[in-house]
């Protein structure tokens, strides 16, 4: 693509934190330009009003119903689950358009296991098998053609990008990781007091949904992808009183032979060339500091007083690399821009 030349976009889910986010990115890109900020309330208000990190002067927020389809080159839609499948399947027909969907809707490719874990029937079942799920260290070759692109959520991007790696090349073992994922509360959206009935919610930590959470229907699927057999694990989601960041610490067994030297190297291999994960020396305690408001992935290897166990730390902006960063990751790379354009 020349450097010149500008991708027109449009946001259908411009107020919410994921599309805030994802439009203050997008406002400083050099290849990108903005045409339509889309949401169904605040229709006539500045995006300024909503988030005042934004400088650039944009459109006013209107209704998706206006956008003028022919002159758009992606839709990103960052919407509640089971609306961005009913918005792809009528738009689908533009051979113009592309679509990054940072919502669930086209991240499980079962649609049994979708209905299970998001409690409806898929209303774009034909489209499944046309869009990729992407996380962009995983598929630069795999998604320049395809038409959708489905968006991992923040809790499996900070699991995979270490693991994976891991499991593809059998250096632990497929059963017993138990995975503790600490999140900000931007996580769980701005409806977060319709979700967690309790008091102090900004001021406490809670773990919530350790059995169903949604994110597990993802992480089985693409761990067991990549290790070809059922990936056994346990997965803790908590919330702490921090707005934005993931801190996942994930316990794993080496299998025979394998040494933490060993899967530190193999995942400084797999990561050489992926400009935003950084693979720190081994033993070294991370947090989410150095990771806040950019698209990096921190990662460090411990050893532990526990036979054959390592534990690897993943940290990620669950905004940013867990969402809208990576959306704008995956547009580069279906364009051909260098990946780290507008996200320096």
């Amino acid at each position: 693509m020349s450097l010149n030349k500008k991708i027109n976009v449009a946001v259908a889910g411009a107020t919410g934190y994921v599309g805030l986010d994802l439009i203050r990115i997008l406002s400083n890109h050099p290849n990108v330009n903005i045409k339509y900020l889309c949401a169904q309330k605040n229709i006539g208000k500045k995006i300024q009003y909503f988030d005042k990190r934004i400088k650039k002067n944009l459109p006013k927020i209107s209704k998706l119903q206006n956008v003028k389809w022919k002159n758009i080159g992606v839709l990103f839609t960052s919407l509640p689950t089971g609306e961005s499948q009913k918005i792809i399947k009528k738009l689908f027909s533009f051979t113009n358009l592309k679509f990054i969907d940072l919502s669930a809707d086209f991240r499980i490719k079962n649609k049994k296991i979708y209905k299970k874990y998001y409690g409806s029937e898929h209303k774009a079942i034909k489209l499944l098998k046309l869009s990729k799920y992407a996380v962009s260290e995983f598929v630069k070759n795999d998604i320049k053609n395809k038409k959708i692109i489905a968006c991992p959520g923040c809790y499996p991007t900070s699991i995979q990008i270490p693991l994976i790696p891991l499991l593809k090349k059998k250096l632990i073992k497929n059963q017993n990781i138990i995975i503790d994922s600490k999140s900000g509360y931007s996580g769980a959206g701005k409806n977060l007091k319709k979700k967690f009935s309790h008091k102090n919610i900004y001021s406490s930590i809670q773990s919530y949904a350790i059995y169903n959470h949604r994110h597990r229907s993802e992480i089985d699927q693409e761990l067991s992808t990549a290790s070809k057999s059922k990936v056994k694990y346990v997965f803790t989601p908590t919330l702490i009183p921090t707005f934005r960041g993931i801190l996942s610490a994930i316990y794993v067994d080496k299998n025979k032979g394998v040494t933490l030297k060993k899967i530190h190297n193999e995942l400084v291999r797999s990561h050489k060339k992926n400009h935003f994960v950084k693979i720190l020396k081994p033993n070294i305690n991370i947090g989410t500091g150095n990771v806040i408001n950019t698209n990096i992935c921190e990662i460090s290897v411990c050893e532990l007083k526990l036979k054959n166990k390592v534990l690897i730390l993943s940290a990620i902006d669950n905004l940013i690399k867990g969402a809208g960063g990576q959306a704008v990751q995956n547009m580069n790379i279906i364009f051909g821009l260098k990946e780290n354009v507008g996200l320096k």
